[in-house]
């Protein structure tokens, strides 16, 4: 059931794949919410995904970028403001790839161009796009920007490889730009760091069947899935949440606050 908390608002929504994404099923949510959106992905994504399945379901335009070219956002941006009438109150970043999972290289077998183009992807771009919005002066005053993470930036996880330094660098980004878009021009920067999730990209990562299912025993309220973490968004995209700032929030079922929990020792909960 809509309350229609986005009534009026615009935003850019980056990463939407296929309908397993957080990005997709937000994109979803803050539409019914109210809001207008364009989609964006890298020109590569949008070959092997189904964005364009998703901008006619929610009557989106979906203008393609790479996350990594000033070029590509500065026009990503301009072109979305031109689109929905004005500027932007949102902007959801949900971007991560790493060549050295893809090609199950180990962590201390890195290749370190790959490690390089991972940060860029995963990470770096996320202070593009806030450079970009910033400087373009994109954003309405009390906007909310927001980037997707995981607890691997805090706590090791051996197969999530160096994708744990890139989420602990987007944190970061989160906490510096933060200050400064609040600032100066009341914008809000924050990271939520979600439970493990059934997406494309997350499935990916080695062991992830039986991390699920531990994470998923472990948290009190279990993992959290993909259309509650969409709704979360949209609590921090909305009105409710405008002096929550620079914060890095865990949507997990609790799993960041566990020390042990009985039930993860059994592989069967049922038993």
């Amino acid at each position: 059931m809509s309350n229609n908390i986005l009534a009026g608002k615009r935003g850019i929504i980056f990463g939407a794949l296929d309908d397993q994404s957080i990005a997709w099923k937000v994109a979803e949510k803050c539409v019914e919410e109210g809001a207008k959106i364009t989609l964006t992905n890298a020109p590569v994504a949008m070959r092997f995904g189904k964005i364009q399945e998703l901008g006619k379901k929610i009557n989106s335009e979906i203008i393609p970028a790479d996350a990594t070219s000033l070029e590509d956002l500065e026009n990503l941006i301009t072109q979305s403001m031109d689109v929905l009438g004005g500027k932007l109150d949102f902007i959801l970043h949900s971007i991560g790839m790493s060549l050295n999972v893809r090609k199950k290289r180990g962590y201390t077998d890195i290749k370190y161009e790959w490690m390089q183009k991972t940060f860029d992807i995963s990470a770096i771009s996320f202070h593009k796009v806030m450079q970009t919005a910033f400087k373009l002066d994109a954003v309405n005053d009390w906007g909310s920007i927001l980037a997707l993470t995981y607890i691997a930036a805090q706590r090791t996880f051996p197969d999530y490889n160096e994708m744990a330094e890139s989420k602990a660098l987007l944190e970061s980004y989160a906490r510096s730009f933060g200050f400064h878009y609040g600032d100066s021009k009341k914008v809000r920067v924050n990271t939520i760091s979600q439970s493990p999730t059934w997406t494309t990209a997350g499935s990916g990562v080695k062991g992830f069947d039986e991390f699920f299912g531990y994470a998923d025993r472990m948290s009190p309220l279990g993992n959290a899935p993909a259309e509650a973490c969409a709704d979360y968004c949209v609590a921090m995209f909305s009105d409710y949440t405008k002096y929550v700032t620079m914060q890095n929030l865990y949507h997990d079922g609790g799993f960041s606050n566990m020390g042990m929990n009985q039930a993860a020792l059994k592989s069967d909960p049922s038993a």
